[in-house]
């Protein structure tokens, strides 16, 4: 890629190169060990026109989402996010019977069933077909089996289809034609509608060295300087935001036609305090890359001395952001035992690259290795509250970001 995915100028800087990495959520049968696994460059760029952060490398989406290993529904943190903003906006904006939400990228339907358990008629748009069958078939939730973008947008508004509320979590930065994408929800949402985004937020990456944040199914890492460019490309303003902790700090932006609704203060003071902070400039994220190799000899020197001591360490999350973390410090079956993951979905498998069996957290009990690697820190508060009965008998985990420490 030699064009910005947002505002398609030239001239892009490096940031930090991660080498090459198998895809991270290309979870492998026990038959598949032996296969040379496919591996793509992992590097990411600074754009100084719009400035997007965003990795080179495009994997074909039917590659990456056709069958799907994550299923929003198996973590109660995201549940729990998606009923709040489901049951703040049917209050907000008096959604009724004769209104209609649209997710894109609805998953297994975990946000939606709150809309329609309130009678508000529903539309998922899941291209992951494994996953869409859940949602259709375990939640009552019509979902229609595609990618979204501008031209399927205008085939359901031809439908007459259009939305009172469209919501998009953690789904942009998935999407190679982002102005297409944009444009679709320009198309589809009606005059007075509002769209609602959730993206990790770039600051609290780069602040919280949250580099296994990165990934290949995560092409781009917005600032609201960023989001705020793509948006008014397509006639839409930002009219509200907010940030929340979950996935180590996201941006939750409110996005309307520009014809209804005007930026609030919060919008452009956060726009502010990017430029304050030096966001706008590539030396802000100068020192990034220092800062990951500072983690990966701390981290592996942790190891290294527990190994030193016959300790055993398993790892909590067969995540994409732990395939991250275990590839680029290129930590494996020397210095880790095993992981477990409450996806049963996952259970069975390995982990890409590095060959780990996920088992049920069902093991961790049953074999009381004295540490645990978290690599699904994210949700760090919700696992350890999970794992109370492994820590009252003495077992430790391991947090490496956004700080190590052991607890």
């Amino acid at each position: 890629m030699l064009r910005c995915r947002s505002c398609n100028n030239t001239g892009l800087e490096t940031v930090l190169q991660l080498g090459f990495t198998p895809l991270a959520n290309r979870l492998l049968s026990e038959t598949q060990l032996a296969d040379p696994e496919p591996l793509y460059p992992l590097e990411l760029v600074f754009c100084p026109h719009c400035t997007l952060v965003q990795i080179t490398e495009t994997v074909p989406p039917e590659i990456l989402f056709s069958n799907y290993f994550y299923f929003s529904s198996f973590s109660d943190t995201m549940l729990q996010n998606a009923e709040e903003i489901a049951a703040r906006l049917t209050g907000l904006r008096g959604l009724n019977s004769s209104s209609l939400v649209v997710e894109l990228a609805s998953n297994d339907g975990y946000l939606l069933q709150y809309y329609k358990q309130a009678n508000i008629p529903v539309l998922g748009i899941e291209p992951a077909a494994n996953i869409a069958k859940v949602a259709q078939e375990q939640r009552g939730i019509h979902t229609i089996c595609e990618f979204f973008g501008a031209s399927l947008a205008r085939k359901l508004r031809t439908e007459g289809v259009r939305a009172d509320v469209i919501h998009a979590n953690n789904v942009l930065a998935h999407v190679a034609d982002l102005n297409g994408f944009v444009a679709g929800i320009a198309t589809l949402l009606k005059d007075d509608g509002i769209a609602v985004i959730e993206a990790p937020y770039l600051k609290d990456m780069l602040t919280g060295v949250e580099f296994d944040t990165i990934y290949h199914e995560h092409l781009c890492y917005f600032s609201l300087t960023a989001l705020n460019f793509l948006c008014l490309r397509h006639g839409l303003h930002i009219v509200d935001i907010e940030h929340l902790p979950i996935h180590g700090g996201s941006l939750r932006i409110f996005v309307s036609h520009a014809s209804h609704g005007t930026p609030s203060a919060n919008v452009d003071d956060t726009l502010a305090s990017e430029i304050a902070l030096g966001m706008t400039n590539l030396a802000f994220y100068r020192d990034f890359g220092l800062r990951v190799e500072k983690l990966r000899v701390d981290l592996l020197s942790l190891l290294s001395e527990l190994k030193s001591h016959g300790k055993h360490i398993a790892v909590y999350g067969a995540s994409a952001k732990g395939s991250t973390l275990l590839n680029y410090f290129r930590i494996g079956e020397g210095t880790l035992d095993y992981v477990v993951d409450r996806s049963t979905v996952k259970q069975g498998y390995y982990t890409p690259g590095t060959h780990l069996l996920i088992s049920s957290p069902m093991r961790l009990i049953e074999a009381r290795p004295e540490y645990v690697l978290l690599l699904t820190w994210n949700f760090a508060d919700e696992i350890l509250a999970q794992q109370a009965e492994y820590r009252l008998g003495g077992g430790k985990f391991i947090i490496p970001i956004p700080e190590l420490k052991v607890i």
